[in-house]
């Protein structure tokens, strides 16, 4: 086993460990305005930025890397919801939520630094899609369950999350090029 293999089992491990630790979902909001702001800012974090503050910087992450603008966005937004303070439970960091290991492996020395985690991320997400032949899904699976889980079962993990994760991922990818057109 390389050590490449058990870093990517371990962040899957800790991925797990995370979800099943994660405090449960806050109750659904009943008013329109309670759901927005709720939307717009959580407890102890800043307000997302939105897509259009880090335009400039995923199209030169995409551009370097070339993979679709479009596509990184979804990532981004799906991600991190453009929150370039973001951390997950498990320890992901960033606008691309990249593990620390994974971080330090692609070259990123500060996860929170909006154009690291955005070339990161391009960077990573471009070995998904030369790993997987260029196949969007999953390439997107890999960079949510890890490549191990979706070699194990020759496609996109039976996952909920994950299964949920691709689709959301494209479907944004697909509106931001309607966007874009």
């Amino acid at each position: 086993m390389s050590v490449s293999s058990i870093g990517t089992r371990l962040e899957q491990l800790q991925t797990m460990v995370a979800q099943l630790t994660a405090p449960p979902a806050p109750a659904a909001t009943t008013s329109f305005a309670g759901a927005l702001a709720s939307a717009q800012t959580s407890p102890g974090t800043a307000p997302a930025a939105g897509a259009n503050a880090f335009g400039a910087e995923i199209d030169a992450a995409a551009a370097g890397n070339g993979i679709d603008p479009a596509l990184l966005k979804g990532l981004v937004s799906q991600e991190s919801g453009f929150d370039p303070n973001a951390r997950s439970g498990a320890g992901a960091v960033g606008l691309t939520q990249l593990m620390p290991g994974t971080a330090a492996a692609l070259g990123v020395t500060n996860p929170l630094d909006p154009a690291q985690s955005l070339q990161g991320g391009a960077k990573y997400l471009r070995q998904q899609l030369d790993r997987f032949g260029g196949d969007e899904k999953l390439a997107l699976a890999a960079y949510n369950a890890g490549p191990g889980a979706v070699a194990k079962f020759g496609g996109v993990p039976p996952y909920a999350e994950t299964q949920n994760y691709v689709n959301s991922v494209l479907g944004k990818a697909a509106s931001y090029r309607g966007a874009i057109a």
